[in-house]
């Protein structure tokens, strides 16, 4: 466990994961466990403030490129660099592309990284869950990726003294039920459980429950397991595919939740 410490600011940098996809909404936006966090930290510190800069579908060279250059001139304005938290998940997408380079993925990864330690910043980092889509051939080749993946995300946070956050060691995580309708993105129990292990890994106050499993549930029928593939489907893969066909991502027009240090709780 990592030194107790209170953090004046907190920086969310990434994709959907950081986002926050599919959590419940809260004025207009996902929450997701980043949020949930920040509403704890906000509870350490009298001054604190929020960012969040990931959009989800973003490549890793795009947090490099457009979302660390506006986080950095936020990390040692007004207060210590080593007062604020800076959260980095990024490469996810690209292990699921297609045309997926590891060397490319790893140098622009270890990049970002070593820029971010280099601000001074306390920065964490995650691995990716390995077995998200185990069951299938793809599902197999998928977990080979992310593993060799997850490997270049230890080694550079040994080598930056980052901290990390690794769900593969616990059996609870690799419970499906912690998944969305999208078979890819955390549902709300998943962003509280994340949100929960973030926390416990800083030394702050969170449910010390949350590694225990979910309780068991109900077989689906065959009619519901019919509707459920349909809806991800006609919902999910097929626009996922089109926009892979156009060069296009889920993240393109969108922006930040939050580009400036935002009070926390945010106010309606």
């Amino acid at each position: 466990m990592s030194d107790i410490k209170v953090f004046k600011r907190f920086i969310a940098l990434g994709d959907s994961m950081t986002e926050g996809m599919n959590d419940e909404i809260i004025r207009g936006n996902f929450r997701g466990w980043a949020d949930r966090v920040a509403d704890v930290l906000a509870t350490q510190h009298h001054d604190f403030t929020y960012m969040n800069l990931a959009i989800r579908g973003k490549l890793v060279g795009q947090v490099l490129h457009e979302q660390i250059p506006l986080a950095l001139p936020f990390i040692a304005d007004d207060q210590s660099a080593s007062e604020v938290l800076v959260s980095f998940h990024a490469g996810a997408n690209d292990v699921l592309r297609p045309k997926y380079d590891p060397e490319r993925t790893f140098a622009l990864y270890n990049e970002s990284v070593r820029k971010l330690h280099q601000s001074g910043a306390r920065v964490m980092l995650f691995c990716v869950l390995e077995t998200f889509a185990a069951g299938s051939k793809t599902g197999s080749a998928l977990a080979e990726r992310f593993r060799e993946f997850n490997k270049n995300v230890k080694q550079m946070a040994e080598e930056t003294g980052a901290i990390l956050l690794d769900p593969n060691p616990d059996e609870f995580w690799h419970d499906k039920a912690f998944m969305s309708w999208d078979r890819l993105h955390m549902n709300s129990q998943g962003h509280y459980r994340a949100a929960q292990g973030v926390l416990a890994k800083l030394g702050l106050p969170h449910d010390e429950r949350y590694r225990e499993p979910l309780p068991p549930g109900i077989d689906p029928s065959a009619m519901k397991k019919l509707s459920e593939n349909t809806k991800w489907f006609l919902l999910f893969l097929m626009p996922w595919i089109w926009r892979r066909i156009r060069g296009r991502s889920s993240g393109d027009g969108r922006s930040p939740k939050y580009s400036r240090p935002t009070s926390w709780p945010a106010k309606d």
